[in-house]
C-alpha cells in the first residue's frame, strides 16, 4: 500500500524541516524578537561517541585555560576563599567578591594561593574554656568531632590540644570544658609547617591517625592534615593552576571610583589574583576603557574581564581597549530587578549569541552570566558562543559559600542577595541623599541547603558532557564549530512545548540531582 506522504512530494530538505541555525534564529527575520533559555530548545545531532570521549576544555580568557566551562560569580554570598579553592580544584575559577576592604579580599586571594591540596589551612577551633555542648553543635554544623583547641579559639592561635569523639562520647554531662577533657599537646601527634603533602600523607598512613595538626616554630596552629580530605583530594587531576603551580583565583574591581579601582587592583596582583574583573551599576564603556588600558599598561601578565556588556557595540569598544574575556548579561539574574525598574537589558540568550559573533572573530571568549538556573541552560548558553558560564544561585546555599545556615518553615536556609540590592548597596556606603532615594536593582533573598559544591559541580559537567553528546560534538569548540557553520539547529518552544519538556502532569514529584 502506497503511503499517504510520498516521500517525493515534500519540498524542503532535512534541514530546511530540522529547525533553523542561528543566523534565521536571531536574524532580522525574527523581527527583533529576542530569546531566552526557555524560549529555545536544540535539536539533537549525529552520536557516534560515548560520554567520556567528551572534553569540556575551554578558555576563560585569551591566556587562562580551565578544564571547566564552570565559574562562580563575585557575590558577597557566593565567593570567597573557600568557593574558590573548590571550583579551582575541580577545573573552574571563583571570583573573590568586592563587598569588603581592599584588604581583606586581598587576603582571600591570599588565602587561594596559599592552599595546598590536601591541607585544611582555615581548620575550625574551640577555646578551653568551651563546653563539649559545643563540640556537638559544631558536628551537627560541620560534620567533623576532631576540632583543635587553641588558646582563644582561634583558628590559626597556639596550640593547647584537641577534642575527638573518644575524648567526649560517654560523658553523660555536656556542660563540661574542654580543658577538662581534651588530649593536651603533649600526648598529640603533631607536624611542622615545613612538611609536604607527600610527607604528611606518609604520617597520616603510618600512624593509623584521622587528623594531624600542624604548627609553626611557635607553635600556632597552622593547618590541619586529614586522611578523609587527602583521600579526596588525590583525585583532583584537572585542578585550574597557575605557573608555579598554585591555584587560581579571580577577583572583582568596581568602577565606580577609578583611583579605588587602580589601588584594589594593585592589592590584588600583589596578592597573586590570575585575573580580574570589571564591575559597575551601569554599562560605563569609558571607564573600563581606561582601566584595562591602566591594568596593560601596569600589570601585563594579569588579565583582565570586561562587562557586563549585552551589544555588539558595546563589544567593539572593549575589543579596542585590550579586554581578554567579557562578561555578558544585563538583568536577567534571579535577583536582578534591572530590567523591571529601568526596562534596560537583553534577553539573555540573544545577548550571548550577538556579542559572542563579534567576540569569537577577535578571539576574545565569552562569560555567560546571569540566568543560569540548571545544567541545561548552560549548554544552551555554550551553545550560542560563550566559553565559561558564571553561576550565582546555582551555589548560593552550598556548604562553600558565605554566610551562615539558618532554619524557617522547616528549611535549612542561607542568605542570598544581589550585588546591586538595597542591602548591599547599603553595605558599600552608599544611601538615600536628600531627596534623591538610593535606586537598587536587585533583590535579597534565601536559598535552600544544597550541600557541598564537591557533589555538585562533578554532576553538573557531567550533565554537560550528555548534553554535548546528544548535539553530536565532542568538545566546545567543535559545538562553536557547529554553531557558525549552521549545522547546529534550534527551534522556538511554545508556552505548552515549554510545559512539556519540564516535570508535568504529577500530583506530587522529587527533584534528586545529587545523590
Amino acid at each position: 500500500m502506497a503511503s499517504p506522504f510520498p516521500v517525493d512530494k515534500f519540498e524542503l530538505s532535512a534541514d530546511e524541516m530540522d529547525g533553523v541555525g542561528s543566523n534565521a534564529l536571531f536574524g532580522t527575520t525574527t523581527g527583533g524578537r529576542g530569546f531566552t533559555f526557555d524560549d529555545v530548545i536544540l535539536l539533537p545531532g549525529q552520536v557516534d561517541f560515548g560520554v567520556t570521549d567528551i572534553t569540556l576544555e575551554t578558555q576563560l580568557t585569551r591566556n587562562i585555560k580551565l578544564n571547566m566551562p564552570l565559574v562562580s560569580s563575585p557575590m558577597d554570598s557566593v565567593t570567597e576563599h573557600l568557593m574558590a579553592i573548590n571550583m579551582a580544584l575541580h577545573g573552574g575559577i571563583g571570583f573573590i567578591h568586592r563587598g569588603n576592604t581592599i584588604a581583606e579580599q586581598a587576603e582571600e586571594v591570599r588565602l587561594v594561593k596559599r592552599y595546598k591540596s590536601g591541607f585544611i589551612t582555615e581548620p575550625f577551633c574551640l577555646a578551653p574554656s568551651n563546653t563539649i555542648a559545643d563540640v556537638d553543635r559544631m558536628t551537627a554544623e560541620k560534620g567533623f568531632t576532631g576540632v583543635p583547641i587553641t588558646e582563644n579559639g582561634d583558628g590559626h592561635g597556639k596550640l593547647l590540644g584537641m577534642v575527638t569523639s573518644r575524648d567526649v562520647d560517654f560523658i553523660e554531662d555536656r556542660s563540661r570544658e574542654l580543658s577538662s577533657v581534651m588530649t593536651p599537646l603533649s600526648d598529640l601527634y603533631t607536624l611542622q609547617e615545613s612538611c609536604s603533602l607527600e610527607e604528611a600523607n606518609k604520617e597520616l598512613r603510618e600512624s593509623k591517625r584521622g587528623k594531624i595538626p600542624v604548627v609553626d616554630g611557635e607553635g600556632n596552629l597552622v593547618s590541619l592534615v586529614s586522611r578523609k580530605d587527602l583521600l579526596k583530594n588525590r583525585d583532583f587531576p584537572d585542578s585550574s593552576k597557575d605557573k608555579n603551580d598554585r591555584l587560581m583565583v579571580g577577583a572583582s574591581v568596581g568602577i565606580a571610583d577609578v583611583d579605588e579601582a587602580k589601588e584594589r587592583m594593585a592589592a590584588l596582583v600583589e596578592a597573586g589574583v590570575d585575573v580580574i574583573t570589571l564591575e559597575s551599576r551601569h554599562p560605563d564603556i569609558d571607564r573600563e576603557v581606561e582601566l584595562i588600558k591602566f591594568a596593560k599598561s601596569n600589570f601585563p601578565e594579569l588579565d583582565v574581564i570586561g562587562g557586563n556588556i549585552v551589544t555588539a557595540r558595546q563589544m567593539e569598544e572593549l575589543v579596542k581597549a585590550g579586554v581578554d574575556a567579557v562578561r555578558v548579561g544585563m538583568g536577567v539574574a534571579s535577583i536582578a530587578t534591572g530590567q523591571l525598574v529601568k526596562a534596560v537589558g537583553r534577553p539573555q540568550m540573544s545577548a550571548v549569541f550577538h556579542v559572542s559573533r563579534i567576540a569569537h572573530s577577535h578571539g576574545i571568549p565569552v562569560i555567560a552570566d546571569g540566568g543560569i538556573a540548571n545544567s541545561g541552560c548552560a549548554i544552551k548558553a555554550l551553545s550560542l558562543g560563550a566559553s565559561t558560564v558564571m553561576m550565582g544561585s546555582l551555589l548560593a546555599g552550598t556548604e562553600e559559600s558565605p554566610g551562615q545556615y539558618y532554619f524557617q518553615d522547616g528549611l535549612r536556609l542561607k542568605k542570598y542577595r544581589g550585588n546591586h540590592s538595597r542591602d548591599a548597596l547599603v553595605s558599600e556606603g552608599l544611601q538615600d541623599s536628600g531627596d534623591v532615594p538610593l535606586v537598587s536593582t536587585g533583590v535579597s533573598g534565601a536559598v535552600v541547603d544544597k550541600g557541598s559544591v564537591r557533589r555538585f559541580l562533578p554532576y553538573q559537567t557531567q550533565s554537560i558532557r550528555h548534553g554535548l553528546q546528544d548535539l553530536g560534538v565532542r568538545s566546545l569548540a567543535a559545538l562553536h564549530d557547529s554553531l557558525y557553520d549552521q549545522t547546529l539547529r534550534f527551534e522556538i518552544r511554545s508556552s505548552a512545548a515549554q510545559k512539556e519538556g519540564g516535570v508535568h502532569d504529577l500530583h506530587t514529584f522529587v527533584r534528586n540531582y545529587v545523590h
